[in-house]
């Protein structure tokens, strides 16, 4: 059998020749960066996409394009040190303005496809020429240094018009798109103007990847009564055409870095963290989100307080950690959500509290890697429960983490992970009586269900980590090379074929 030249052997390598360097694009680099007067100083992002594939960017040859966050009122000379801190460490900055971080990434990418993505109400439907402006400056950058043998791998609802703009100037290029978030219906959708403009750009890439099957299926419908396009679906994977050029559509749920995960919460280090979590005799729930109204965190809450309604004996003795990751502060429903959030907790502790406990609390902020394992170990009950989410990874981290065997993770049947994690307590988030009956659940679980569980949820995650993620996604995008028409016969609109 051929093996792939982006093989992924132990420990996640990638290795690869110089003429198959990988070109990741996204909307942000894996890094913040820090100004202390004259000097800068860059340290890793922490969020799930550059998370998932730092390792992967490490041990290849490539390189990985971006915004790098910083503000453009910097002197030349700051930006130029940032630029050679990105250098080194395989990266390059995608220069944006102010203007263009409030059209294309407040106002287009966020204010309009975040929602829509997850089926809700779009805040707003401007921003659209941001949008695009901002996706060929992505592609200026790309360009630059893209040469041939290399593979583009583009992420995200933010550059979902990049795939096309790369494809008209360089036709002979080897492009992939993943999307993370979920694909919405074909009526979410179609109430967008831009929506066939959106699809066109996708169309651009040779693979085109989602992460359950559902979101392809939906993808292929879209194309269907939007694009009036032949699409052919088969178990979650598909092909279509692209005047004359073979499309792949797949389905790669993403995942996380098990050994990684597994080894930080089996460090003798956590042991401080892990004794201030723990009480004897008191059942712990632990929910870590982004602060995002997908999250669901109102409705936990609520069920939480039901819990403690409904069986008074957890009284003094339950408790709920909620870690709420800041997220688009900016934003105005972001902020009527931490409000939300604020208040329903405080009410909560008003309510039940004694002096001496406190049935619910809520952090604020980033916590480093050990004590985020330390969370993961502590927990009795996680709580992952979004309203709606391409995968949650949280999931999958809380199962890698369980090296104990240990721990009931109660999981939204929304979230793409479920399909893989069925060993977990599967709930509708919505369904604040459905919540309360897992809850109930997983706090009277023998411990052999327990043990049970958890060891099918930890095989399902290590039969699948991040490696096989990226192993499957650069295959698909391997295999449009061979695919009947090869990539060379695709010529841009207006143009003849060749």
């Amino acid at each position: 059998m051929a093996t792939s030249p982006f093989s992924i052997g132990a420990g996640n390598t990638l290795p690869g020749a110089s003429s198959r360097r990988i070109l990741i694009v996204s909307n942000r680099l894996p890094t913040t960066v820090h100004l202390h007067g004259d000097s800068v100083r860059l340290s890793p992002s922490s969020g799930g996409l550059a998370t998932g594939l730092r390792s992967i960017h490490t041990s290849s040859s490539g390189l990985w394009i971006g915004w790098s966050g910083a503000p453009d009122s910097l002197s030349a000379s700051v930006r130029g040190d940032i630029d050679t801190c990105l250098a080194q460490m395989g990266a390059c900055a995608v220069p944006l303005t102010e203007a263009d971080i409030e059209g294309f990434y407040r106002g287009f990418a966020n204010g309009v496809l975040w929602p829509l993505l997850h089926d809700g109400t779009p805040a707003t439907t401007t921003s659209w020429d941001t949008y695009r402006r901002v996706n060929a400056r992505f592609a200026e950058v790309v360009l630059r240094h893209w040469r041939p043998g290399d593979r583009i791998w583009i992420h995200d609802y933010h550059l979902m018009l990049l795939p096309r703009m790369l494809r008209e100037r360089r036709p002979d290029a080897r492009i992939g798109f993943f999307l993370h978030t979920p694909f919405p219906t074909t009526e979410t959708l179609a109430a967008l103007p831009d929506a066939p403009g959106l699809i066109e750009g996708m169309y651009g890439a040779d693979a085109i990847g989602f992460q359950t099957r559902a979101d392809v299926d939906r993808f292929g419908e879209a194309v269907r009564a939007l694009l009036g396009r032949c699409v052919r679906l088969a178990s979650g994977t598909g092909m279509t055409d692209d005047l004359g050029r073979p499309v792949r559509l797949h389905f790669s749920p993403m995942s996380v870095d098990v050994a990684g995960f597994a080894a930080r919460a089996a460090d003798p280090r956590i042991g401080t963290h892990l004794a201030a979590l723990r009480v004897p005799g008191t059942p712990l729930f632990v929910g870590v989100d982004r602060l995002d109204p997908t999250k669901g965190i109102p409705e936990r809450l609520e069920a939480f307080g039901r819990l403690l309604e409904l069986r008074p004996e957890l009284r003094g003795r339950a408790r709920l950690l909620q870690l709420a990751v800041p997220s688009r502060e900016d934003l105005p429903a972001y902020r009527a959500l931490r409000e939300r959030i604020e208040l329903n907790v405080a009410a909560l502790n008003a309510r039940y509290g004694t002096k001496s406990w406190k049935p619910v609390e809520l952090m604020y902020g980033q916590v480093d890697e050990l004590e985020l394992a330390a969370l993961y170990r502590a927990a009795d009950v996680m709580l992952v429960t979004p309203l709606r989410d391409g995968m949650n990874l949280v999931a999958k981290e809380f199962v890698a983490s369980r090296v104990d065997g240990q721990g009931v993770l109660v999981l939204s049947r929304s979230a793409g992970a479920a399909a893989e994690l069925t060993a977990a307590l599967l709930v509708d988030p919505s369904d604040v009586g459905t919540l309360v009956s897992a809850y109930d659940r997983a706090l009277d679980m023998s411990p052999a269900e327990r043990r049970v569980r958890m060891t099918r949820l930890r095989a399902s995650v290590r039969a699948h980590d991040i490696g096989s993620w990226a192993r499957e996604c650069l295959q698909q995008l391997e295999k449009t090379g061979s695919a009947a028409g090869g990539i060379g016969r695709w010529a841009p609109r207006g143009r003849r074929h060749v």
